[in-house]
């Protein structure tokens, strides 16, 4: 009887020990996950003490380019400027009025380059609309057609919101009828489109929708190479905010240095609850699903950002990052393994900017709206200077 008590808690000994240790395991796996930190940036890469240049320096030899001056009673507004690469030029869109921001009168307009440095004539991509407003979405192509994104905002809907259509053209110069863009039950996505479309390592196309109703950012992929259907949307569990708009606005993304046998793509986020710090949340399936947003220590102004990864593989992030709603200076901030960002640039210090010649609605200085381009092994940077000029900053990749 004694021989079998004794085995009885030798037993129960071992499987309470067994018990622990793979408690103690899960605890620190579940641990390890959660503290690995989306985004991070390192300690003392922006010295808030210096506003007008966070204490940072500029890479050599970059250049800055004007492609469009505002002009008096015309074209006094100007914004949302998107670079991207068509048959060996650049070309850029943006959103132009007389004076205020979302007027009636609004139209896209664009200009192309050969070298980045000149810029043509504005031509009109598409003209205004009296039952809706209309901002720009980006670009895309596929073959030797390049396509144009239209967000359509139609009067009276409440919540704010609006759809896509997309217009294509073969040589830049003449352009298609509007058609609407399709998800992947080949109906109109309900929603307007983020301007950043890149493709990831297996050719699937990413980016984001503002989703109806309202305005509620939610990744969307397709696996269509023309970009013009088979939309669809991944899953994300948006941080509690305001009906009818997600507190994460207008993201762009990178990818990371290879996790897990696998480059993991990175969203980040606008924050609309005024943390002055961008949102991130990442996806280790090809954006299929995505973690919650978390809040990162990378300091933004509350305005859109771009994000993307140079030749070598290094991500990279360009915003204002004055940890307040001032929009200067513009920086370029660098990770090796999209997690952690050590190292930044300066690309224009806020006393580089001009005085604001034009009052309008929701006008402000600053360097608003970065988007950018990895062409010909240079970054570019398009943006609105006070949302009234459109500029593009330049610099060799191998400089950062």
């Amino acid at each position: 009887m004694n021989y079998v008590v004794a085995g009885f808690l030798l037993f129960l000994l071992t499987a309470c020990s067994l018990q622990s240790s793979t408690a103690t395991n899960d605890t620190k796996t579940n641990s390890t996950e959660t503290n690995i930190a989306v985004l991070q940036v390192a300690n003392n890469v922006f010295d808030q003490s210096q506003p007008n240049t966070l204490g940072l320096q500029k890479p050599a030899q970059i250049a800055h380019h004007l492609v469009f001056k505002a002009k008096a009673g015309s074209a006094q507004y100007n914004h949302g400027a998107v670079l991207f690469a068509f048959n060996g030029e650049l070309f850029i869109q943006w959103q132009s009025s007389q004076q205020d921001e979302d007027a009636p009168e609004t139209k896209i307009l664009y200009s192309r380059s050969s070298n980045g440095n000149n810029w043509s004539e504005p031509q009109q991509l598409v003209a205004a609309r009296t039952d809706a407003l209309l901002t720009n979405g980006g670009w895309w192509r596929y073959g030797d057609t390049l396509v144009a994104f239209i967000n359509v905002w139609p009067q009276g809907l409440q919540p704010k919101a609006g759809y896509v259509e997309y217009i294509t053209s073969r040589d830049g110069n003449h352009w298609s009828k509007p058609k609407p863009l399709l998800d992947y039950a080949g109906k109109p996505v309900a929603g307007v489109i983020e301007q950043d479309l890149k493709q990831l390592p297996n050719g699937r196309i990413l980016t984001a929708i503002h989703h109806q109703p309202g305005l509620i950012a939610k990744p969307f992929y397709t696996d269509d190479a023309t970009g013009l259907s088979g939309w669809t949307q991944g899953e994300m569990e948006n941080l509690p905010h305001q009906p009818g708009i997600s507190r994460e606005l207008e993201p762009s993304w990178f990818l990371t240095k290879q996790l897990k046998q696998q480059q993991q793509p990175v969203m980040v986020f606008r924050d609309q609850g005024s943390s002055f710090t961008l949102l991130a949340a990442r996806s280790n399936d090809n954006g299929k699903t995505w973690t919650k947003p978390t809040a990162t220590n990378m300091p933004d102004s509350r305005a859109k950002q771009s994000a993307g990864n140079l030749p070598d593989g290094r991500a990279f992030l360009i915003n204002n990052p004055s940890g307040t709603k001032n929009r200067a200076p513009l920086t370029i901030t660098l990770s090796s393994d999209g997690q952690l960002f050590d190292k930044a640039y300066l690309l224009r210090s806020e006393s580089e900017l001009p005085p604001m010649l034009y009052a309008g609605k929701y006008k402000r200085t600053g360097y608003s709206y970065p988007k950018s381009i990895v062409w010909n092994n240079r970054v570019w940077v398009s943006y609105a200077v006070n949302k009234e000029d459109i500029e593009v900053t330049s610099m060799a990749a191998e400089n950062l």
